[in-house]
């Protein structure tokens, strides 16, 4: 069996070279062939003594460019994907912004339909949702004055903010200048 000195020092080129093939950068190789060699240094005495030491060492070098490769692959589709996820959300933005005429959002048919949605609200989530948002009260004071838990007050809140926002699908785009369900 070779001594790790003469083995290394007769393959490590040839090894390094391989990996730079594959992986195209310089550390990352590097990396791999030491861990590669180091590999088959540590399980030599496990081995059959058959086994080539040279056709070893490459067998995890290639396995760890291949390893190396395929998260290069995943990551570039997640980056991809976000890519196209944040160029649609641009694309909403602008498409709303365009759609936004200024006028309709303070209008009298806005604040009807929030009105309207208010009204409907049961007594308790009305109650809760009006001390949240027009006497500006944190949930802990609505709970104290309203003989609730906080976690009461979160829901009949929520709740409220629900029915708001489906009353308002149709004008999402609005909902930052409407002030209620911010």
């Amino acid at each position: 069996m070779q001594s790790f000195n003469n083995l290394y020092n007769e393959n490590y080129a040839s090894f390094l070279r391989f990996a730079i093939g594959y992986v195209r950068d310089q550390h990352v190789a590097e990396d791999f062939v030491s861990e590669s060699f180091m590999t088959y240094w540590e399980n030599r005495n496990n081995l059959s003594t058959e086994t080539n030491p040279k056709a070893y060492i490459l067998t995890v070098l290639k396995n760890k460019c291949l390893n190396y490769l395929k998260h290069l692959q995943i990551k570039n589709r997640i980056t991809d994907e976000m890519t196209e996820h944040a160029e649609w959300r641009i694309s909403i933005s602008i498409n709303s912004l365009e759609a936004c005429n200024p006028d309709f959002i303070f209008s009298k048919e806005i604040k009807d339909i929030v009105d309207s949605t208010i009204r409907k609200l049961p007594q308790k989530t009305r109650q809760a949702f009006m001390l949240s948002r027009k006497q500006n009260l944190t949930n802990k004071e609505i709970a104290k004055k309203m003989n609730f838990s906080e976690k009461s007050v979160e829901y009949h809140i929520s709740k409220a903010l629900s029915q708001l926002r489906l009353s308002l699908k149709d004008f999402m785009y609005m909902i930052p200048f409407l002030g209620l369900i911010c």
